[in-house]
């Protein structure tokens, strides 16, 4: 499993932001999937997952209401919608896939096999 992170940039406060990760393997649809981020010398912290069928999802409660997180299984493609974007945003995102994690862990980084490189997003003030 290879996953490609894309989409980040600098953007003002109150601006938006699309990310995307595609996924490179068999079985997408198998994934529950999830993005983190992380800025220097901090822990990664979980944003968003979304469930194998897109049916669930779950936000951190410091992006609920601006953050949307999304699939496309038959493009093997997972997408974070950000929105009303702050400073306090800017971090590398990392998008993470694993087939047997359970609904108690998919808030901890680690829980995941898989994650990718990373894009960068900076929001200015």
């Amino acid at each position: 499993v290879q996953l490609q992170a894309s989409g980040g940039g600098l953007v003002q406060a109150g601006g938006s932001l699309r990310l995307s990760c595609v996924f490179s393997g068999r079985a997408f649809g198998s994934y529950v999937m999830g993005w983190f981020r992380q800025t220097t010398g901090k822990e990664r912290e979980f944003v968003a997952a979304i469930a194998r069928r897109g049916g669930n999802t779950f936000s951190a409660d410091s992006v609920k209401g601006r953050f949307t997180i999304s699939r496309d299984n038959a493009k093997n493609t997972v997408c974070l919608q950000m929105n009303s974007l702050k400073p306090e945003d800017t971090a590398v995102y990392y998008c993470e896939a694993d087939q047997g994690i359970i609904q108690s862990s998919i808030r901890t980084p680690l829980q995941y096999a898989y994650w990718g490189q990373g894009t960068l997003v900076t929001v200015s003030s």
